[in-house]
């Protein structure tokens, strides 16, 4: 984990819930920790021919997330840019999009800054950290708020485990 990076999101989220409750906000804050092992199920890729390795990876990817928290048991389906230069850095972004049950959608704006750190054989490895944020909902999702830190680890040549942690506040009724 890219340490001064973590703190940076934390306080992004911290302070756009902070910033919510101060505006009249009531209900309480719920924790969200969920994960999600991501197969990718369309795939658009742009390979720069220039020698550098740079691409760009359109991605739609589905898993099925697991945790505590409102999004537990929810179906995630990625939308992703990943704009890569391995060995360099990155800046992947996109949305994902949750479901749970008849009707009930929340859409998930996230942001993560790739950056390449020397592994254990010398080998760079690549550490995606950034954040997400609740930006629309339907069912019992409309009006949910909720932001938080997002890491993004490899579960194989194209597998993705996305991990979502933060707060949620649900929608006044």
């Amino acid at each position: 984990m890219y340490p001064r990076f973590a703190g940076y999101t934390r306080l992004i989220g911290a302070t756009a819930l902070a910033a919510w409750l101060a505006l009249g906000g009531t209900a309480s804050a719920e924790p969200l920790n969920v994960r999600a092992t991501m197969v990718p199920k369309e795939q658009i890729k742009l390979d720069f021919k220039d020698g550098s390795g740079h691409f760009v990876l359109m991605v739609r990817r589905e898993g099925a997330a697991a945790g505590t928290g409102v999004l537990d048991g929810a179906q995630f389906v990625e939308f992703g840019r990943h704009d890569i230069i391995p060995g360099v850095a990155g800046d992947p972004s996109g949305y994902l999009v949750a479901t749970k049950g008849d009707g009930n959608i929340a859409y998930l704006k996230w942001t993560v800054r790739a950056v390449f750190l020397p592994g254990k054989d010398g080998k760079p490895e690549i550490h995606d950290n950034g954040y997400w944020e609740v930006v629309s909902g339907a069912g019992a999702f409309k009006g949910l708020q909720g932001a938080g830190t997002l890491h993004i680890k490899s579960a194989g040549p194209t597998d993705r485990i996305f991990i979502l942690d933060g707060e949620t506040v649900p929608a006044q009724r």
